[in-house]
């Protein structure tokens, strides 16, 4: 998976590579699918969710450059795949689910997995976790129209936000970052498939 999926495809984060290398993918896919966990494609999870191909797992982190300092919003919990890597990665990670269902099934995961800097909320992940906050990335997996309002506002001076934007039409993984006069920079990382975020407002 690193080498053929990640390295050759310009993942170069050596701090993604290592968090991916470490956490078993395998444990958080159905286990009828154990087998192709570390295949470079998304694999079905419960309530109509999936699990984010590697590749776009490690390319929403390394566009996140999160360090050992940062606390995390990951919203669209899913199997729990992303919040665990991104614990390696980060001092902590928040990370906020709309089906209880799926995020007590990661919570037993993550639980006998021993990560123990990750929160795991179920909620509106638009709303964000304002009293959890501010955060130094979000990254979201699910599309979204428009990078809610209430992100950015999360997010500590220098802050990123990673995810799908776009709907029917097409959806674009983009890069957000407010830089130190509060300024928002925006990157286009290339075109992506997401299930849509369902929001509650």
């Amino acid at each position: 998976m690193l080498r053929e999926h990640l390295v050759a495809r310009d993942i170069t984060d050596e701090r993604v590579l290592s968090a991916m290398a470490e956490v078993p993918r395998e444990r958080f896919v159905p286990e009828r699918l154990a087998a192709s966990a570390y295949e470079d494609h998304p694999l079905p999870l419960s309530d109509g969710q999936t699990i984010s191909q590697p590749y776009i797992v490690a390319a929403t982190l390394q566009a996140a450059a999160i360090d050992e300092h940062d606390v995390v919003l990951d919203i669209g919990t899913g199997s729990g795949y992303a919040a665990a890597v991104a614990s390696k990665m980060a001092a902590s990670v928040v990370s906020i689910e709309r089906i209880a269902s799926l995020s007590q099934q990661a919570a037993s995961v993550i639980r006998e997995l021993g990560y123990d800097n990750i929160e795991l909320l179920v909620g509106d992940g638009a709303e964000g976790a304002r009293d959890r906050g501010p955060f130094d990335a979000i990254v979201c997996a699910a599309a979204v129209e428009q990078i809610p309002s209430t992100w950015s506002e999360q997010l500590t001076p220098g802050g990123r936000i990673v995810a799908p934007v776009g709907g029917r039409a097409g959806q674009r993984l983009r890069s957000i970052r407010r830089d130190a006069d509060g300024e928002i920079v925006e990157t286009d990382l290339g075109g992506v498939v997401f299930v849509p975020l369902i929001s509650e407002s």
